[in-house]
């Protein structure tokens, strides 16, 4: 599929989220320590999650398709994700004692503690029934979270909505979201994601998630590079501090960073996604759409918390006349504005 067959479709801006939402409890204020935290701000966490509500509050209309567990927690994010507009239609409430995951976490950079309880995840309950349920040819683009690949029945749904996707032409964006405690070893993760990431539009990683990908974590963007040659029609290799590389069958370009005043270091790779997709949705130059995915992940870690913390168009707006694209030369490391 080329660049411009997928902004055609991409356009239309109705997608489908496919993966993890939890709870999020931020220490307040801002530079408290967990352990002299007495108040807590709460909110939408978990990749698929967030970047719904990262494309909803950019225009766009979408549905998020995971499991939520039958408690006062579970009722939490769903009222959340519809108050940002997310659509959670398509959810089901998971059976027995599958709970949403919980993280508690740090608003500070140095030592940032994000402490995740995941046993028993309601979203890995998500299992093949849930995804035939979907119409994909009502939407303009799929969007998974890789950690739904991690363990059954969530794996063998996500390479159903794959082959669904497919059949309906339309694109499939992975974001490979590898979070090695919940896989049983860093070899299984490889052939999973290997396979997966193979049948997909545009894949996007990290230099940790591409070298898992190739087995090596020394050989992550030869990895990508090689993988461009294949099925994908676009690859970003993000480097945190130093940007991001973008693969296409045609090109390869990189992209510098926003530096910014950081909060803390979350969010930044879920805000990226959002504002990317969103600005090919919107009929950006794939350039661009990188661009204004790296302002986003920038924005994201000035403020408290992910999903509350991402922007809309006016404020993506006002913080590129403020702020300055860094050039592919800075040696200063910015570890913190990071995607």
């Amino acid at each position: 599929m080329s660049i411009k067959t997928l902004c055609a479709l991409l356009k239309h801006k109705r997608f489908v989220s496919i993966g993890r939402a939890g709870l999020d409890f931020y220490a307040e204020p801002p530079g408290t320590e967990m352990h002299d935290a007495t108040l807590f701000s709460a909110h939408v966490g978990g990749s698929a999650g967030n970047i719904a509500v990262a494309l909803a509050k950019l225009g766009s209309q979408v549905d998020i398709i995971t499991c939520f567990s039958d408690d006062a927690v579970g009722r939490s994010v769903i009222k959340k994700l519809n108050d940002f507009g997310v659509s959670t239609a398509h959810c089901r409430i998971a059976d027995g004692e599958a709970r949403n995951t919980l993280a508690i976490v740090e608003t500070r950079l140095e030592n940032c503690q994000s402490v995740i309880y995941r046993q028993g995840a309601a979203d890995l309950e998500l299992n093949v029934e849930d995804i035939k349920a979907f119409d994909f040819a009502e939407v303009s683009g799929v969007i998974l979270s890789g950690t739904a690949l991690a363990i059954e029945p969530s794996r063998a749904a996500i390479f159903c909505a794959i082959k669904q996707a497919r059949a309906a032409n339309v694109p499939i964006v992975i974001d490979m979201d590898y979070r090695s405690y919940t896989w049983k070893s860093a070899e299984e993760a490889q052939a999973v994601y290997t396979d997966a990431i193979s049948q997909c539009n545009i894949v996007i990683g990290n230099d940790v998630e591409f070298g898992v990908a190739a087995g090596n974590y020394e050989l992550g963007l030869n990895y990508a590079t090689s993988l461009i040659k294949a099925a994908p029609d676009v690859v970003i290799f993000k480097k945190g501090e130093f940007g991001s590389t973008t693969l296409t069958k045609e090109r390869i370009f990189d992209t510098g960073i926003f530096p910014v005043s950081a909060l803390k270091p979350t969010g930044a790779g879920d805000a990226f996604m959002g504002g990317f997709i969103a600005g090919l949705a919107e009929g950006m130059t794939l350039d661009q759409a990188v661009i204004q995915g790296t302002a986003s992940a920038a924005i994201v870690v000035t403020r408290v918390a992910c999903s509350s913390a991402m922007p809309n168009h006016l404020e993506l707006a006002t913080f590129r006349q403020l702020n300055t694209l860094s050039s592919l030369e800075t040696k200063q490391k910015y570890a913190h504005s990071a995607i």
